[in-house]
């Protein structure tokens, strides 16, 4: 997302938009995932509700994922 100075924000009408903001992905204890690195896995525990970190169990490791969790999709 571009930044802009301060007190400066573009109007909604503009024709110079910036691009729109993907919806946040957001995960539960118990949750099935699947990471493009890691592969399949469950989360077992939230940093932060998710807006932080996710701790996921891939079954031979277990991995912190920080936001934004662009390469995990919940399956």
């Amino acid at each position: 997302m571009r930044k802009f100075p301060a007190g400066r924000r573009p109007l909604p009408t503009s024709p110079f938009k910036t691009e729109p903001e993907a919806p946040r992905k957001h995960f539960a204890v118990g949750d099935r995932v699947t990471h493009d690195g890691y592969g399949l896995g469950r989360v077992i525990s939230l940093e932060g509700d998710g807006e932080i970190a996710v701790l996921v169990d891939f079954g031979s490791r277990q991995e912190r994922i920080p936001q934004p969790y662009t390469a995990m999709f919940k399956l």
